[in-house]
């Protein structure tokens, strides 16, 4: 498989769990964004948007314009680090304590075997899970432009699903074993949750 960046996104306001900095609450022992970054951690470069306190060595953390912008605006500003000759990058949550590099190792291949501008997993349900995929560079680029022509600028607040429109995803159900790494947290109960899973 070819080189990846990995572009980790920690600025959420958790507004459902009363705005602590949900990434840094402990699963199994480890803040859920350290779990994130460990899951791409043969990745270059890393990349983490948001508030950060102490993360792991040779990670670069930058902030989203404005901060709080929401997630469009927060992978624009993960992209902007990338070098020019980056063509792949996970784009990923940093609530997902249960993701795996196996996980990301098979969204990469599948991206890699196919011609689509992006893969990400969908659960149960068939819903995309958005926020733990794997995408051409290029494609995003050229989506975020359009999207930032469409809002005389501005990303602050943009929706993910408006930045993927029109791109071509192939949408990958989890058939690994183990739990479902694009299990998010957003509540207290997921915390508990993924928790169990860790045991």
């Amino acid at each position: 498989m070819t080189a990846y960046a990995a572009v980790v996104l920690a600025g959420g306001a958790a507004r459902r769990m009363g705005g602590v900095d949900k990434p840094a609450l402990p699963v199994g022992g480890r803040p859920m964004r350290d779990r994130v970054l460990a899951a791409v951690a043969d990745a270059e470069p890393r990349i983490l948007v948001g508030p950060a306190g102490p993360v792991p060595e040779g990670v670069r953390v930058t902030r989203e314009e404005p901060p709080g912008g929401g997630p469009v605006a927060a992978t624009a500003a993960g992209l902007a680090l990338l070098d020019r000759a980056t063509t792949t990058v996970a784009l990923l949550a940093a609530d997902l304590p249960l993701l795996t590099s196996e996980a990301v190792g098979d969204l990469r291949r599948r991206l890699g075997g196919s011609a689509v501008d992006g893969a990400c997993y969908v659960d149960g349900d068939g819903r995309r899970q958005q926020l733990c995929g794997v995408w051409r560079v290029a494609a995003l680029r050229a989506a975020l432009d359009r999207l930032a022509g469409q809002r005389s600028g501005s990303l602050d607040g943009a929706p993910v699903r408006a930045l993927l429109a029109g791109m071509t995803v192939l949408e990958v159900p989890w058939s690994g074993s183990g739990p479902p790494p694009w299990f998010d947290c957003d509540t207290d109960e997921d915390v508990r949750r993924a928790e169990e899973w860790t045991r």
